[in-house]
């Protein structure tokens, strides 16, 4: 039997490949597969539920857990650390588990594009745990939830 994954939209915004990404660690695909979101609201959510396992300190980024085993990483705009947390609030923390849809980082949209070298927001899968994507949906409009990525365990 075959197992789907699907990663839902964390953002609403333009989806894109990762290789549109202007910074050579995401573009590169240095961390892993995936895609990237220029957001236009300032919520970052689930794309499925998960466990947190890691909330960055500078809570521009947090890593999730899915329950089939891949990891994912959640990277909200380029050389964000560099503001140490101003403009992001966490809600929620390591070790807690979240349903697709769930908010994980609030962010002040307008005040993180002023300091940020750029929006662009990265979903990276760091660790597949034997699945591959099957199924990418990029150069389009997307809202929170829209199916953004088809993972099927090999």
């Amino acid at each position: 039997m075959t197992a789907d994954l699907t990663l839902l939209s964390p953002l609403d915004g333009w989806a894109s490949s990762l290789a549109e990404v202007p910074d050579p660690v995401f573009a590169e695909a240095m961390l892993g597969d995936g895609v990237a979101i220029d957001p236009i609201s300032g919520l970052l959510r689930a794309p499925c539920d998960a466990v947190v396992f890691n909330v960055h300190t500078a809570r521009h980024a947090l890593s999730l857990r899915t329950l089939a085993g891949p990891e994912i990483l959640l990277h909200l705009g380029l050389e964000t650390v560099a503001l140490r947390g101003e403009g992001f609030e966490a809600l929620v923390v390591e070790g807690q588990a979240v349903k697709g849809g769930d908010p994980l980082i609030r962010f002040d949209l307008d005040r993180v594009a002023r300091r940020a070298t750029s929006l662009i927001s990265p979903m990276v899968i760091t660790e597949a745990a034997g699945f591959t994507i099957l199924e990418r949906r990029t150069d389009r409009l997307v809202s929170v939830g829209d199916p953004l990525l088809l993972l099927r365990a090999g």
